[in-house]
C-alpha cells in the first residue's frame, strides 16, 4: 500500500511505539522504507545559554542512542532526530522526504487540546500524505 512511511515517536516512558510500528508494517508494501523520527523541541535561548555545552551534547547523544534502539525494532528503518515544534516539524519532514504515509500515536485529547491543539491534530490537518493515527 505505502512505500515511504514516516513514524514519529516520543521517547518517554509513557508512550508505547509498538502499536505504531505494527500498523506501519501492516500498511507497508514489501519494499517499503521506514523512517522513525523524534522531534526535539527547541530550548529557549535564555535557558540554552545557562546549560553547559557538555550537558547539551550528552543529552543529544542519549536521545540519539534511544532513537536508534527504538528504530531497530523495524529492520532496516532509518532513525532521524529533528528539531522544531513537533506538529510543524513532522509535516515539514514528511513533505521534504516525500513520505506517502505518516503513522503516529495520539494521546486521549484533553481540555488543553481545545485551545492549543495536539501534535496529531496538526499533522492530520496539514500533512499532504495519508495519516494513520493510533490510539
Amino acid at each position: 500500500m505505502y512505500n515511504n512511511i514516516l513514524i514519529p515517536v516520543a521517547l518517554d516512558q509513557e508512550h508505547d511505539t509498538q502499536a505504531s510500528f505494527e500498523a506501519a508494517r501492516q500498511l507497508a508494501d514489501a519494499d517499503a522504507v521506514f523512517t522513525v523520527i523524534h522531534v526535539q523541541e527547541p530550548i529557549p535561548a535564555y535557558v540554552w545559554s545557562q546549560i553547559p555545552s557538555e550537558v547539551l551534547a550528552n543529552t543529544r547523544h542519549e536521545i540519539l542512542e534511544n532513537l536508534h534502539q527504538t528504530a531497530s525494532e523495524i529492520p532496516g528503518a532509518k532513525a532521524r532526530l529533528i528539531s522544531g515544534h513537533a506538529g510543524r516539524a513532522i509535516v515539514d519532514f514528511a513533505n521534504e522526504s516525500d513520505a506517502d504515509c505518516i503513522v503516529l500515536a495520539s494521546h486521549k485529547p484533553g481540555f488543553e487540546d481545545i485551545f492549543l491543539g495536539s501534535t496529531a491534530n496538526r499533522v492530520v490537518h496539514h500533512a499532504k500524505c495519508s495519516v494513520h493515527v493510533i490510539r
